[in-house]
């Protein structure tokens, strides 16, 4: 407990999957947590259990890639918290598996504007409030599919941006004391990993085992190891870690 008391953080795509799980975690461990999502339902209920549990939480509907939200909505969080010191970039999609040539132009930006612009534009508007506070961290949610290819040409590009300007953010916010790194989880069983899953039972079951297969260790991960990671990265313990990369992936890039 305590790991992060007195931070004021702010999750972006906080409603489920890792997002959620970060925003439970944060606020367990003393965080003030601000959750944006496009998904009221579950923000407000992500919200709710928090506060049960006895936490501080707020949330606010923002679309990441709209410029306007984000400034508007950043504001808002400063002033009903008075400072922000965490930022995490999670909010994130997923694209056609498909090669590049038959990517429509649609699909390509509808993933480069939620995964790579909406990290910019976060990143532009919370920024600021960051470096008024000091000792900030900014922890952007890239992928194994930043590091590696693989078969989604839009998710992959727009997480490989993530990786590489989490390292130019680092160089220009590190003289305000603000950190900033990125995760790159492996398959963590999400709802957008859960919606890749056949309906079929049977063919389900398999589906999982495949992942399982991929990973050294034999699974894939949960919501909370990447969680983990989090808080890990909010908190001081990190307080001499900035422009690196964190990989959360049971093993599947080493090999």
């Amino acid at each position: 407990m305590g790991r992060v008391d007195g931070k004021v953080a702010v999750v972006t795509g906080g409603s489920m999957g890792i997002g959620r799980a970060a925003s439970l975690m944060l606020a367990r461990e003393g965080a003030q947590v601000a959750i944006v999502d496009v998904d009221d339902e579950a923000g407000k209920k992500t919200v709710s259990d928090i506060r049960k549990a006895g936490g501080t939480a707020e949330y606010w509907h923002m679309d990441v890639s709209d410029s306007s939200q984000v400034e508007a909505v950043f504001a808002e969080i400063h002033k009903r918290f008075g400072k922000i010191n965490v930022l995490v970039n999670n909010a994130g999609i997923s694209g056609p598996q498909i090669p590049s040539d038959e990517v429509s132009e649609q699909d390509w930006d509808r993933v480069m504007k939620v995964d790579a612009r909406g990290v910019f534009l976060c990143t532009k508007y919370g920024a600021p409030y960051l470096k008024q506070a000091g000792n900030g961290s900014i922890i952007n949610l890239s992928s194994i599919y930043g590091l590696v290819g693989g078969v989604d040409p839009a998710y992959h590009a727009a997480k490989g941006a993530v990786r590489c300007l989490t390292k130019s953010d680092a160089f220009y916010y590190g003289p305000f004391g603000v950190r900033v790194n990125s995760i790159h989880p492996g398959y963590i069983m999400t709802p957008m990993v859960e919606g890749f899953m056949p309906k079929d039972p049977e063919e389900a079951r398999q589906f999982r085992k495949n992942l399982d297969s991929l990973t050294l260790l034999g699974h894939v991960g949960e919501p909370d190891d990447v969680a983990y990671a989090i808080v890990y990265l909010a908190s001081d313990e990190s307080k001499y870690v900035t422009g690196a990369e964190l990989v959360v992936d049971g093993g599947f890039t080493s090999v």
